[in-house]
């Protein structure tokens, strides 16, 4: 089969995906389930199909697992003992009502520049909810915020796994890789909000349902604001000390050892959710294994989902289309516009922004002394470029479009329109920042 038959399979397995989930409602994990089928059947005849499936399904899973089901306990728990309310009365005390999604976006850009989206996302849905609700903001808008501004930090700066290995193929300086890409995510987080903003303005969007986020406000004793502040900021901040350690990479001994072990996001949230249980009034097994029944039962549909969109990824990076593509933009000699096209068609075709950033990074390499990127000016912009192309477009085969579907509770046409559009902005406004600057420094 010819490269442009593959790629417009692809493209219109895409499309039905978006189509059966958005316009028809069909349940996402069956959508998944059968499009990814028929673009293996159709495409890969010659391979295990059903075995591709599995794994990618198992690996996706067990990448993402943990962490959903550890981040909903938490979630849980921050809700059914008021501590959400407590978080967001602090906070918009602090900011006030009007810029309560500000604060939110804030607090999400400080949290992603150490944290994987996925989870980030997972701890502070329950804030996002709460601002929601307590602010009467439409959910949209909070949770387009919120995912915006975790996922541009996760995209463009090497505390991430996807940016920390490009930066090593290219041998990029990750010091002053880590200090331009978050300057060069400010904009592109400042320009998705505005766009977020406008796109969701007079759309007559709910707020988050009162019932899911207890909002009374007479006879009731909330918990301590730094008790309540626990769950979320200890797992971020062990999270943040074993990013920093493996950067730096000291000299091992008992102490490097223990936050190492502690700093992986599995264990951290699970020290996140024996704060959180500090939160229970009643501490009795009963009310413990209610917690995590309600839990299970919520994480559940979203494992499934988004194991299925990971599967759907590993079926079209098996076709290789994402691949041949890039090869035949190599060809076009662009200069920055290179990388950054290999990485939006890498990203938007399978899904992971990690892959899509690595796979470019390894067409790019031999490329850049064609290209004059081989200086380390040179490389420091293509990695930026690349980290651009990586945020666009989020959709419905990036488990990460599934998980803010899920844990905000809108309909994915929504997501699409919100989150979706505004990762493409977010993506295009930082390239052009990083072009516009590299016209002074290349």
């Amino acid at each position: 089969m010819t490269v442009a038959a593959v790629s417009s399979l692809v493209f219109i397995s895409i499309a039905c995906i978006i189509l059966l989930t958005s316009k028809w409602k069909l349940n996402a994990f069956i959508a998944l389930f059968l499009v990814s089928l028929f673009l293996a059947i159709t495409i890969l005849p010659s391979k295990d199909v059903i075995t591709i499936m599995k794994n990618a399904f198992g690996t996706t899973m067990a990448s993402t697992g943990f962490l959903i089901i550890l981040g909903a306990i938490i979630a849980i728990i921050l809700d059914k003992t008021g501590a959400a309310i407590t978080l967001a009365r602090y906070i918009l005390s602090k900011t006030g009502e009007k810029n309560g999604a500000v604060a939110l976006g804030i607090t999400g850009f400080i949290a992603g520049m150490t944290i994987f989206c996925d989870s980030g996302y997972i701890i502070l849905s329950g804030l996002a909810k709460s601002f929601s609700a307590k602010t009467k903001t439409a959910m949209p808008f909070i949770a387009g915020v919120l995912a915006c501004s975790l996922y541009s930090v996760h995209c463009l700066v090497p505390t991430h796994p996807g940016a920390l290995a490009a930066a090593g193929i290219l041998n990029a300086n990750i010091g002053n890789l880590v200090l331009l890409g978050i300057l060069f995510t400010i904009p592109g987080f400042l320009v998705s909000y505005l766009w977020i903003k406008k796109i969701t303005k007079n759309k007559n969007y709910d707020p988050a349902p009162a019932h899911e986020i207890p909002l009374k406000e007479v006879d009731t004793v909330y918990p301590p604001v730094f008790l309540s502040f626990m769950p979320i900021v200890v797992p971020l901040l062990l999270i943040a000390t074993g990013s920093l350690l493996n950067i730096i990479q000291p000299s091992p001994n008992i102490l490097i050892s223990i936050f190492e072990f502690t700093g992986q996001p599995v264990i951290a949230l699970l020290i996140g959710v024996a704060f959180a249980l500090l939160l229970l009034s009643n501490k009795r097994m009963e009310t413990m294994n209610e917690v995590f029944e309600t839990a299970i039962e919520k994480a559940g549909p979203i494992l499934i989902i988004t194991a299925a969109g990971g599967m759907f990824g590993m079926i079209i990076k098996e076709t290789g289309v994402g691949t041949s593509a890039g090869m035949a933009l190599s060809k076009t000699g662009l200069g920055l516009l290179i990388p950054f096209g290999i990485a939006v068609i890498l990203k938007t075709a399978q899904g992971s922004s990690t892959v899509a950033i690595i796979t470019a990074a390894s067409i790019v390499a031999p490329m850049l002394p064609s290209l004059g990127l081989a200086s380390e000016t040179g490389k420091l912009f293509t990695m930026l470029a690349m980290g651009a192309g990586s945020m666009m477009v989020s959709h419905a085969n990036d488990s990460y479009f599934w998980v803010v579907t899920k844990f905000s509770d809108i309909p994915a046409n929504i997501t699409l329109r919100v989150f979706s559009s505004a990762t493409a902005v977010m993506g295009i406004t930082v390239f052009i920042c990083v072009w516009i600057t590299s016209l002074f420094f290349l």
